[in-house]
C-alpha cells in the first residue's frame, strides 16, 4: 500500500467519526435549546390547538420517542439515505438542502475563490515592500475589517448602496414574483453583488496577513538577499521565490476559513434576506427543526473536513518536501 493510498483512508476513517461525534452533540444540543418544536410549528394558532391535537402533532413528527430512540432511528434513516422530513418547509429535508446549497453556491464559491486571490496577493505586495506606504495602508484594512461584524458591513453596504445610491437590490436573489424561469442573469448577478462583496471584503483581511507575515520572512532570508545582491528587484523576488513559499500559509488559511465563510453568510443572508443555507439555518434553528438543522450541520462538517484534506494534498503539490519525509516515515518499520 502506498503512501498516499494509507494517508487518504487515514483521513476518510477520521472524517467518518468526526461526522458521527458532530452529529451526536448537534442533536444532544438540539434537544437542550428551549424551542419546543410543536409550538414553533404551530406558530400563531399555539393558542387554539388542544392537548390531544398537540399529541398527534408530536407522534407525527416522533416527538413523543424518548430522545435516544429519536437519534436511532434519525441515524439508521440516514444510512439508507433519508435525511428525514422538514417541519418548516414542509418537504424533505433532501430537497430543501439541495435547493439551499444551489442558491448559496455561488455566493460562498465566489466569495471564497475572490478573497483568497485578492489576500494572496495583497499579502505578497504587503510583504514585498514591508514598511513602505503600501503596507501600512493593506495592513491598516486588513485589521479594521478582521474586527468588522459581519452584519454591520453588510448593513452598511445595503444603506450606501441600496438606499442611498439605489445602485443594487434591497434584497432577495431575484427580483420579488419573478418566476424562476424568468429571472436572467444578469439580474441573478445584480442581486448577488452586495453579499458577495459583503464576504468577499472580510475574507480577504486574514489570508492577507497571514501571507504578508510569510513574505516578510522571505524577504529576510539569505537566498532573497543573494537575489538581491545580483540586482533581482523586490516585486521580482517575491513573485520568482517568496510566492510559491507563501502558498502554504495562504491554502492554510484559505481551507480553513470555509466555516468562518459559512458564519459570515447566515448574517449576510439574514440582512440581504438571501434564501440560501445561511438563512435556513436560522429558520430551521428558530422552529426547532431537528432533521433540517443535523442535515445542514453534517453537510458543512463535510465540507470543512474535505477542504482541510484537499489542503493538504495541494502541500504535496507545492512543497515536493513534503512527499519526500511522508514517504521516509511510512518507509521505517
Amino acid at each position: 500500500m502506498t503512501s498516499s493510498l494509507r494517508y487518504t483512508l487515514t483521513r476518510l476513517l477520521r472524517l467518518v467519526l468526526v461526522l458521527a461525534a458532530v452529529a451526536v452533540v448537534a442533536f444532544s444540543l438540539a434537544k437542550l435549546s428551549p424551542i419546543d418544536p410543536v409550538d414553533a410549528y404551530l406558530g400563531p394558532d399555539v393558542a387554539r390547538v388542544g392537548p390531544e391535537q398537540r399529541a398527534l402533532i408530536a407522534e407525527k413528527w416522533g416527538l413523543n420517542q424518548p430522545p435516544i430512540e429519536q437519534f436511532s432511528h434519525w441515524a439508521r434513516n440516514l444510512l439508507s439515505g433519508d435525511l428525514g422530513f422538514s417541519m418548516t418547509y414542509n418537504a424533505p429535508v433532501a430537497e430543501v438542502l439541495a435547493s439551499r446549497v444551489l442558491a448559496s453556491l455561488p455566493l460562498m464559491g465566489l466569495a471564497w475563490l475572490l478573497s483568497g486571490l485578492l489576500g494572496f496577493v495583497l499579502g505578497i505586495l504587503a510583504g514585498a515592500y514591508s514598511g513602505s506606504l503600501l503596507d501600512r495602508v493593506i495592513r491598516v484594512y486588513s485589521f479594521v475589517l478582521a474586527s468588522t461584524p459581519t452584519f454591520w458591513l453588510a448593513i452598511l453596504l445595503l444603506v450606501m448602496f441600496s438606499v442611498s445610491l439605489q445602485w443594487t437590490p434591497v434584497c432577495c436573489a431575484a427580483p420579488p414574483g419573478m418566476l424562476a424561469d424568468e429571472v436572467s442573469l444578469w439580474q441573478r448577478l445584480h442581486h448577488l453583488l452586495l453579499p458577495l462583496a459583503t464576504l468577499t471584503l472580510l475574507g480577504v483581511a486574514q489570508i492577507a496577513l497571514h501571507t504578508r507575515a510569510k513574505m516578510v520572512e522571505i524577504m529576510q532570508s539569505d537566498y532573497a538577499l543573494y537575489a538581491r545582491a545580483q540586482g533581482a528587484s523586490r516585486l521580482d523576488i517575491a513573485l520568482r521565490h517568496g510566492a510559491r513559499n507563501a502558498a502554504l500559509p495562504a491554502l492554510t488559511v484559505l481551507f480553513a476559513s470555509i466555516g468562518e465563510l459559512f458564519g459570515g453568510s447566515v448574517l449576510a443572508e439574514q440582512v440581504f434576506a438571501y434564501p440560501g443555507l445561511g438563512r435556513a439555518t436560522v429558520e430551521a434553528g428558530i422552529r426547532g427543526d431537528i432533521p433540517l438543522l443535523l442535515a445542514i450541520t453534517l453537510f458543512m462538517t463535510l465540507l470543512v473536513s474535505s477542504g482541510n484534506m484537499i489542503a493538504d494534498l495541494l502541500y504535496r503539490l507545492v512543497d515536493p518536501r513534503m512527499r519526500q519525509a511522508e514517504t521516509l516515515e511510512w518507509s521505517q518499520p
